[in-house]
């Protein structure tokens, strides 16, 4: 089945996006000629827009027209405007029901059950650090064991990974620096993926280690260990120390092993990077079809990225199970616009480049479409940055929407297994959750196949959202159990630990 060159989204709105290059001259199906050319994604009105007047996609406004607009003409950032919304938010008033599966007819995984009762896709020796000034020991404590070959005696273990960071020193323990890095440093020491981790530290930063495991009544065992370069003599000291250290690890995290683990106990991370003018056509709402299939089975999933919501905030309180929950998420928009402004940005600055090259206008545009990753379920919980995800069913968490730093909240709220759209192609992998790549259009999926897991352009073509949706969500149970993703094949997941620092660093 061959796509139009030109698709209307909902009758209510007045442009349609080109499924390819449609040049200038060339007459549409609805008996309307191009004034311009059309690049793939992008938009062209389908009759007159007055200047000032909304300009509608998916049935909702993604801004307003600077000028006039023909028939006929090329719409985007020089003809169209942010404007004013005001939003109906409707709190929980389109909240309905799930139609949940029975515990025997829910899906299952191979999966690691910990002891806490959580349970791991994979099962990982992470070596974090307190301060930026640990992190190349910590690297040479894990290129020592990766380059030693040890680990292939011990198959159950996916891998030593080094986690560091660029901040730790001098922050106050009363305050918001250290408050979101001890909760993003926890969730990610006990993100069920996690088999082993030791930490280790400088000595006299102020993210002390001692502190940490007060706060958090942490013990050192067999699964758990911490030093300090001052401490242990040095340098090279600690990195004999920390090698031997996971040496000691390996025997007690190889000697956990998959079993047969229901869906519910999966946690699933939404995140899309490089989005386009197709992100909310396909992979987006078909990755919203998956998420509604694992709600049914009983599990979780985690949309984020703030700015990449706003301005669609509205469909997302209707969804709220409770007002309480729906007000929460307006109070974390109100905050993202005092927050922008004082850093005298605004909102409609998040539509990066490459954003607005695959068609996308304004942030409303780009909101509209990363939202359909929510799918269709209610709202049950709207949570803090890295705090642990506790509810079940469609959550949000309030992060950036810088891809590194909100998928870093997420795994550090427990996420245990991720889905990532990208319509330009973003590079991108996660250590310790596995990320599966989604391909908005098929030209990427052909570009960049290697890096690739679905291609969901074929949805251009005719494929459904519900057989797109049911594929992905067979792609994430087998992933659980232990396939390897494109990014996992190529290596990624060292660096794309960013926890998100907010405040004055001193």
């Amino acid at each position: 089945m061959t796509a139009p060159a030109m698709l209307r989204l909902n009758a209510l709105d007045n442009i349609f996006v080109s499924t390819r290059i449609v040049e200038k001259g060339e007459m549409t199906s609805e008996n309307i000629t191009t004034t311009a050319r059309i690049m793939r994604g992008h938009k062209m009105a389908n009759a007159p827009i007055a200047k000032g007047t909304p300009i509608r996609k998916f049935g909702q406004i993604i801004g307003f027209a600077k000028s006039d607009i023909a028939a006929g003409e090329w719409v985007h950032e020089h003809n169209v405007e942010m404007g004013a919304l005001t939003h109906d938010y409707a709190f929980a008033q389109g909240a309905t029901p799930v139609a949940m599966l029975a515990e025997k007819e829910r899906a299952t995984f191979q999966g690691f059950r910990r002891k806490n009762g959580k349970v791991g896709t994979r099962n990982y020796i992470g070596i974090m650090t307190s301060v930026n000034c640990s992190a190349t020991v910590a690297t040479f404590i894990a290129q020592e064991i990766n380059r030693s070959g040890i680990l292939k005696d011990y198959p159950n273990i996916d891998g030593v990974v080094a986690l560091t960071q660029d901040n730790g020193c001098v922050i106050d323990y009363r305050g918001v620096i250290f408050d979101i890095f001890k909760r993003t440093a926890w969730g990610y020491a006990t993100n069920p993926n996690m088999g082993g981790v030791m930490m280790v530290g400088l000595g006299c930063e102020g993210f002390q280690i001692p502190r940490f495991k007060e706060a958090y009544n942490v013990e050192e065992g067999e699964f758990f260990r911490s030093m300090t370069i001052q401490e242990t003599g040095g340098t090279r000291k600690t990195v004999a120390a920390g090698v031997a250290a996971v040496r000691a690890m390996l025997p007690a995290v190889n000697a956990q092993k998959r079993e047969t683990c229901s869906a519910s106990e999966l946690i699933l991370a939404l995140q899309c990077g490089g989005s386009d003018g197709y992100s909310g056509i396909t992979a987006n709402p078909a990755l919203g079809v998956a998420v509604d299939i694992l709600v049914r089975h009983g599990g979780t999933a985690i949309l984020s990225e703030t700015p990449e919501i706003y301005g669609a905030e509205h469909l997302l309180t209707r969804r709220a199970a409770t007002k309480d929950v729906g007000e929460k998420l307006v109070e974390i928009i109100k905050w993202w616009e005092d927050y922008t402004a004082r850093n005298k940005m605004e909102m409609n600055n998040n539509p990066s480049p490459g954003n607005k090259l695959g068609g996308l206008t304004t942030i409303l545009e780009k909101s509209l479409g990363a939202a359909a990753k929510g799918g269709t379920t209610p709202m049950n919980a709207v949570y803090r940055y890295a705090e642990q995800v506790t509810a079940k069913g469609f959550v949000f968490m309030d992060t950036p929407g810088y891809d590194p730093v909100s998928a870093t909240g997420q795994v550090a709220g427990g996420a245990n297994i991720m889905c990532f759209t990208t319509g330009r192609g973003s590079a991108y992998g996660n250590k310790p959750c596995p990320s599966i790549k989604l391909a908005t259009n098929s030209d990427i999926y052909r570009r960049m196949e290697e890096d690739m897991d679905i291609n969901c352009g074929d949805i251009i073509d005719g494929v459904s959202l519900e057989t797109k949706g049911q594929e992905i969500f067979e792609m994430i149970l087998r992933t659980a159990s232990g396939e390897k993703t494109k990014s996992e094949a190529l290596g990624y997941g060292e660096n794309e630990y960013v926890p998100w620092f907010v405040g004055a660093v001193m």
